[in-house]
């Protein structure tokens, strides 16, 4: 858990992900959305990679990334249930936000 958390640190990788939450893209129609280099990109995507948050698919010479939710699922119900939250996925809720993970821990 803790590479998945290392991983969502960066708002360069969490940048990433929310644009595979459209659909699988190449890595270098992701690296156009930011203004760094491509060996940059590349060290990011191999994070979210190491932490298994994305898949990939090497498609001619294109690597197709394409999200991982379930990684990031088992993450969020881990750290849920650190905190005393009781969440499944069988809940079609949405994980709280940082404002509602806030304010439930000040509500304690």
């Amino acid at each position: 858990m803790n590479l998945v958390f290392k991983a969502l640190a960066d708002p360069t990788r969490r940048r990433v992900l929310e644009l595979l939450r459209k659909g699988p893209m190449s890595a270098g129609d992701l690296a156009n959305h930011f203004p760094f280099s491509k060996p940059t990109m590349s060290a990011h995507f191999s994070v979210l990679r190491e932490a298994g948050l994305v898949e990939t698919d090497k498609v001619g010479k294109a690597v197709i990334y394409r999200l991982k939710l379930s990684v990031l699922e088992d993450a969020l119900l881990g750290f849920a249930s650190t905190f005393g939250m009781r969440m499944s996925r069988k809940t079609k809720s949405k994980p709280p936000t940082g404002m509602e993970m806030k304010a439930w821990l000040q509500n304690r």
